[in-house]
């Protein structure tokens, strides 16, 4: 099969959860043959991973330009996947004008809409909250992002709470529907027993991309409302703190005399989750999967979080480890997993058991790649199921086609239009 994969940013699996969601779904296109090409309209990080290593191709695409239509007519793509819901808006009405039969996959990485409505909600009441008032779901951001999913023939969705708001909430078909979480290499008993012991590691840390909002928000309330009850039973103990991108009020917040050390960018977050002995994620909003708390599984460091943090981590199970909302008990649970080896241990083993179970590459590639195939097959059926899909494409993406060449039409220079 020949892929297209319309990349809201390149991945940058280094550098946030997405971004090495995104390349193990391309590993998986990969590793059936399939001839995948990557295109954005992004600008090119230093952090960005080598697709060509991978067999990938690279293009560079532009917004509002019909110089896209001649790239997608000529590479004729029998799959396109649009990396959220603004590329399928973008570009969802040129793929299906040049290639109406390719399958048309939108990933979400999350379901944003609930993000930004829960940002709201932390906003009015400095609350973690779950349960959300219909005003504040039902939003344009939402709308967008709905329609975008009915355009699409199949949307990735990356968490079961997710599918079921959806479902339950948007009325959206479940047949429209995947989940498909992180797909990483299980961790053997041999790899388990090679980390560090308890004893062998310290300090507290926490991890993710400073451009993202929760990430951010959670530093915030770690600086002011939690940390200090933390430091204040154990003076010894310091709080890591990693991510790309930190900007200025950020750095700012550095300080050895407290403990609170911002660290930054790092190189192998594997490396230095494997270092802490616990893993602080005391997200107030957010959705989808955390990949934080995927990566401390992976390395066998305990974590403590919120609701919204173990929201969908587990499947249809409760997040084996300490989840809490109110930031007393979430400094006493830190404290008590930071000095307590047995407690530590259990939830260890735990964790393992869970990561292996809930994020196996070969289960969830195998699960995606058989949908893909079964959808090629049967995908005027499909389409023909989803009317309501082909309200939206008909009226909705005229109007996107047309606001997109008179951007193009604009912005043509004074020459090209005599």
């Amino acid at each position: 099969m020949n892929v297209l994969v319309i990349g809201y940013v390149w991945p940058e699996p280094a550098s946030s959860a997405a971004g090495y969601r995104m390349l193990a779904l391309l590993d998986a296109f990969r590793r059936q043959n399939w001839q995948v090409t990557f295109a954005s309209p992004a600008e090119k990080s230093i952090h960005r991973a080598d697709l060509p290593a991978r067999g990938i191709h690279e293009v560079n695409i532009a917004l509002n330009c019909s110089s896209f239509d001649a790239f997608i007519g000529e590479l004729q793509p029998d799959l396109v996947m649009f990396d959220r819901f603004m590329m399928e808006e973008q570009f969802g009405w040129r793929v299906e004008k040049h290639c109406p039969q390719a399958i048309r996959l939108l990933d979400t990485e999350d379901l944003s809409c609930l993000r930004h409505a829960r940002h709201q909600a932390c906003k009015q009441s400095g609350q973690v909250q779950l349960d959300l008032p219909t005003e504040l779901l039902f939003s344009e951001h939402a709308k967008r992002e709905v329609a975008a999913i009915l355009r699409s023939d199949l949307t990735l969705m990356i968490s079961r709470a997710e599918i079921d708001i959806l479902s339950n909430v948007f009325k959206v078909d479940p047949a429209l529907l995947l989940e498909s979480p992180f797909m990483q290499p299980t961790v053997s008993a041999e790899q388990q027993t090679r980390l560090p012991s308890f004893d062998q590691r310290e300090h507290f840390i926490v991890i993710g991309n400073f451009r993202h909002a929760p990430n951010w928000d959670a530093v915030l309330w770690l600086r002011q409302a939690i940390w200090p009850l933390i430091r204040a039973r154990l003076p010894e103990a310091e709080l890591h703190i990693y991510g790309a991108y930190p900007p200025p009020k950020a750095t700012q917040l550095h300080n050895p005399r407290q403990g609170f050390l911002i660290k930054g960018w790092a190189e192998d977050v594997n490396q230095v989750m494997q270092q802490a002995r616990i893993n602080l994620a005391p997200l107030r909003f957010g959705a989808g999967l955390k990949g934080k708390l995927v990566d401390a599984l992976a390395c066998g460091t305990p974590s403590v979080t919120t609701s919204v943090g173990a929201e969908g981590m587990a499947g249809e199970h409760a997040w084996p480890q300490p989840v809490t909302d109110d930031p007393e008990q979430f400094a006493d649970l830190a404290v008590a997993l930071y000095t307590e080896s047995q407690q530590w241990l259990d939830y260890q083993k735990q964790g393992f058991a869970l990561h292996n179970q809930r994020f196996d590459f070969d289960l969830h590639a195998s699960t995606l790649i058989e949908r893909l195939q079964l959808l090629r097959r049967e995908l005027d059926s499909h389409r023909m199921a989803n009317f309501t899909g082909a309200m939206l494409r008909h009226h909705s993406m005229k109007s996107t086609q047309y606001m997109a060449q008179w951007i193009e039409a604009k912005n043509r220079k004074p020459q090209d239009k005599q």
